[in-house]
């Protein structure tokens, strides 16, 4: 359970912060980086809902459940995997989270038609910040593969990342109109 009294500690004033695990590190790390990043695709899922505006309380509803796994995947990688006993189980992304998000892409991209170009962010307000959060957990991927690289990190956290930005593509897409109302790459069109 989670219980924040006081909100300022102090403790970061030396540029450091702590770990799930209780160890400090700069806060320029890379896994900083990764969950920090992970926290900013959150508050893009936040910009889409507020765009929504109860428009489609089942991408809505999807939304919610991709804001609580988002705040869980921030504590898995605040949280470094070791052999360590921490007194406590790290909770870690599941396959499940993932299997759930597949669910949620090929339920929206049943009623889409295939694309026969690249779409530009635009359109509906929603689905334009859904290429926002795109592009933004496409950033926090990156961060995570460059960490796995470095670090041991759950290898279902990077799936789920890596889905999260194919959802947020077919969810932008789906409140488009289903498709009709995607803005099409026309390539060399300004030339």
């Amino acid at each position: 359970m989670v219980v924040l009294n006081k909100i300022y500690t102090k403790t970061g004033d030396d540029g450091t912060t702590a770990l799930g695990s209780g160890e400090r590190r700069p806060k320029y790390d890379l896994r900083i980086e990764a969950y920090g990043t992970v926290d900013e695709t959150n508050s893009v899922v936040g910009l889409v809902r507020l765009a929504l505006a109860g428009a489609d309380a089942e991408v809505d509803a999807i939304l919610g459940r991709i804001q609580n796994d988002l705040f869980d995947l921030g504590a898995d990688l605040a949280t470094p995997e070791t052999d360590k006993d921490l007194g406590y189980e790290p909770l870690r992304i599941t396959d499940g989270q993932v299997t759930a998000l597949e669910n949620a892409i090929d339920l929206l991209n049943a009623d889409l038609k295939p694309l026969r170009s690249f779409v530009l962010p635009g359109g509906t307000p929603a689905a334009t910040y859904l290429h926002l959060a795109r592009t933004v957990s496409r950033r926090a991927e990156r961060l995570m593969v460059h960490l796995a690289a470095e670090e041991r990190i759950n290898p279902a956290a990077t799936r789920y990342m890596n889905r999260l930005s194919d959802f947020f593509f077919v969810a932008s897409r789906y409140l488009n109109d289903k498709g009709a109302g995607d803005v099409l790459w026309v390539p060399g069109k300004n030339r």
